[in-house]
């Protein structure tokens, strides 16, 4: 036996966990019509298969029908869940796995105009600002109707086969009721601790005495509000005691923070270039004290960190579950000796700023998470050895080489730069963003380990690339930034990536004007006002930055709003002009046509997003067997590619922004449905 300590045994009451990892509860949204059917169920099967000791389902599944999704959640209040979890607990039991499922009303942490169409309840009346709906205050008939639902939602659980449940108790209806915060009910639910602590300790009671004593229950809590007149540390510890008391709680899950803003939510879940495991020496305190069995997760990315987590006595179990997003093979590598070979976390989150805007969760760079009915995690070998060139080494065209490699086929890269990397490399220089470098270290590494052959400063034409006899060619150029985009006075203005590269110093006073929304934008105005300049971000847009999506945006407002940067939404610009050693920025809108504002500045900076670098592309495709064509049908499906019409030779595709300007995720996900099957 190893004596890794993430690869001891755990008992938890009369479970024996496999080992220390797993995946804390999380709404992929993947559910379809509120249920875990086949989408769902893969995502967590390829986890279990790998070796995780406990995959915890269903970020915030509904007990009730006032606590309508917002994120896509599994509706628990419905009895056709059971044989769909069945199904999936079934299967993870088979591959070695515990199943539990989160639980929760959502108390006011909900939308009135979701689901049903009921009013949205709380123990108080404030509005949770990140969704915006006013709560009814609770009233008794909906506490004593809403415990019962949990008591049902857990006896479903129970019937479906589940080893437990965990309640979830940090910014939902339980923490609701707890936090001096949102708790304005007089007795018997408001006011004292005891009070407030009241309906969490009943919808327990009432769950146990129907679920019995076998069945395991747990509660992720908030044990530290960090805000003054909330939920105090001393409380969060009194909490743990009398769960531990009461004799109805198994474990415990440690949050800290609050979740109901979005820059309360990204210090609870940080992102990359925030601290790694803030909050992991605050767990363990909570477990020296109390004694409870405990669980925790809050980026804890890597492997040592995870391994110190355990090793330190600190927790129980430790969460990786943004992690196994990037990799959900990590126990299995780590037990094969192999964890030089797992794909990073980078933080860059793009999973949960997804979900909070209505999408599904994707990992910025494993397009195959979430995607398990058709995207493999493991290559196969192709059948015959093939010839690949690939043409451009950022995030495509690496990802084409990796997949090609462990294919079997023999592939050349050619790159025009000196180094891998293309834009990822360049956001990577903004210091907060440097783990995105990850995404290309990896695979660099990867295509090492499979003699990939590289051929940097090399600008490949079309005699170059038809020297190598390919079999396939893909090109994954990338894109230039597009900023001539103004009626008159293009000449006049830079690109965010010149500020970005260093190419251009930053002027005193900029306009940076955004019409692309994303990062690029906001890392130029970041680099501006580090370097002292005076910045308005404009964009045309009714928001700024729509692109960078709810976490990613909170650290870079926290450095500019503590520098001279203002933002200014629904003006357009039109012209820039000289004006003596200045520039005269010529301002309109899309709402008023008639609009004319003029700035004074001395360097105008435009992002528009970039366009494809495809002369390549279109010199090779009329000597193409598909002449570039896609059947998009057998793309979608995960199928192969059969379109021909050209002359006998090779294939020809072009991937990522070679295409059109899109993000790192479009890039790698183009080139893994292509060359999977190559």
């Amino acid at each position: 036996m190893s004596n890794d300590p993430l690869l001891q045994p755990y008992q938890l009451k009369h479970l024996t966990l496999r080992n220390r990892i797993m995946t804390t509860s999380h709404e992929p949204a993947y559910p379809e019509d509120g249920m875990p059917k086949d989408r769902y169920r893969l995502y967590h099967l390829e986890r279990a298969k790998a070796g995780v000791a406990l995959t915890m389902t269903a970020g915030s599944a509904a007990v009730s029908k006032d606590s309508p999704p917002v994120f896509n959640n599994i509706l628990a209040y419905k009895d056709e869940v059971v044989g769909w979890m069945k199904r999936l607990t079934d299967e993870c039991h088979a591959a070695g796995a515990a199943v539990m499922i989160q639980l929760t009303h959502l108390g006011r942490r909900t939308r009135w105009d979701k689901g049903d169409w009921l009013p949205v309840l709380g123990a108080g009346p404030a509005r949770e600002p990140s969704h915006r709906a006013f709560p009814k205050v609770i009233e008794d008939w909906d506490i004593a109707r809403i415990i019962e639902d949990y008591a049902d939602a857990a006896e479903r659980m129970k019937h479906a086969g589940l080893d437990g449940v965990e309640f979830e108790c940090y910014g939902h209806l339980m923490d609701q009721f707890m936090s001096p915060l949102t708790n304005t009910l007089a007795n018997p639910y408001g006011g004292s601790f005891d009070n407030r602590i009241r309906f969490a300790m009943d919808v327990l009671d009432a769950c146990r005495k129907r679920v019995g004593p076998q069945f395991l229950l747990g509660v992720r809590y908030t044990a530290d509000e960090e805000e003054r007149g909330g939920i105090t540390v001393n409380e969060g510890v009194e909490m743990a005691r009398r769960f531990k008391s009461s004799g109805l709680v198994d474990f415990v899950n440690i949050i800290r923070g609050r979740i109901h803003t979005d820059p309360a939510m990204t210090d609870v879940i940080p992102i990359q270039g925030m601290r790694s495991a803030p909050h992991l020496d605050f767990a363990g305190m909570i477990r020296k004290e109390v004694g409870l069995p405990t669980f925790h997760a809050a980026r804890i990315p890597d492997v040592p960190t995870a391994r110190h987590a355990i090793a330190s006595g600190q927790l129980d179990m430790v969460g990786m579950t943004r992690a196994h997003m990037a990799d959900p093979h990590i126990v299995r590598k780590i037990m094969e000796g192999r964890e030089h070979d797992i794909r990073p976390c980078v933080g860059a989150t793009y999973c949960l700023d997804r979900i909070y805007q209505g999408g599904m969760a994707l990992c910025l760079h494993n397009p195959a998470t979430g995607r398990e009915e058709t995207m493999p995690h493991t290559i196969a070998p192709a059948r015959d050895r093939k010839r690949i060139v690939i043409v451009g080494a950022g995030p495509a065209g690496l990802e084409a080489a990796r997949v090609a490699a462990e294919r079997g086929h023999h592939v050349t890269v050619f790159e025009a730069a000196d180094r891998p990397g293309g834009q990822v490399r360049l956001t990577a220089m903004t210091k907060r963003r440097a783990e995105m470098i990850g995404i290309i270290d990896w695979r660099m590494a990867q295509c090492a380990a499979r003699d990939v052959d590289f051929r940097f400063n090399n600008y490949a034409e079309a005699d170059d690339v038809l020297a190598e006899k390919p079999d396939a060619v893909i090109i994954a150029t990338g894109g230039l930034p597009e900023k001539d985009v103004l009626e008159s006075g293009n000449d006049l203005t830079v690109s965010a990536w010149d500020i970005l590269s260093g190419d251009v110093k930053p002027g005193a006073n900029v306009l940076l004007y955004d019409d692309a929304g994303d990062h690029a934008a906001l890392q130029a105005a970041q680099l501006l006002a580090d370097a002292g300049s005076t910045v308005e971000v404009m964009t045309p847009d009714r928001s700024f930055a729509p692109e960078v999506m709810a976490m990613n945006l909170v650290p870079y407002m926290r450095e500019l709003q503590t520098k001279p940067v203002t933002f200014t939404v629904t003006y357009r610009l039109l012209a820039a002009e000289r004006d003596g050693n200045q520039l005269k920025a010529v301002v309109g809108s899309d709402y008023l046509a008639q609009l004319r504002q003029e700035r004074h500045v001395d360097q105008i900076v435009v992002n528009h997003g970039t366009q494809p670098l495809a002369d390549l592309y279109f010199a090779l495709k009329p000597k193409s067997e598909n002449l570039g064509a896609v059947d998009y049908d057998a793309l979608i499906e995960g199928s192969p590619q059969t379109i021909n019409g050209g002359p006998k030779g090779f294939r020809l595709y072009r991937i990522g922004d070679a295409v059109s300007s899109r993000n790192t995720h479009a890039a790698i996900y183009d080139a893994l449905r292509l060359m999977k099957d190559i």
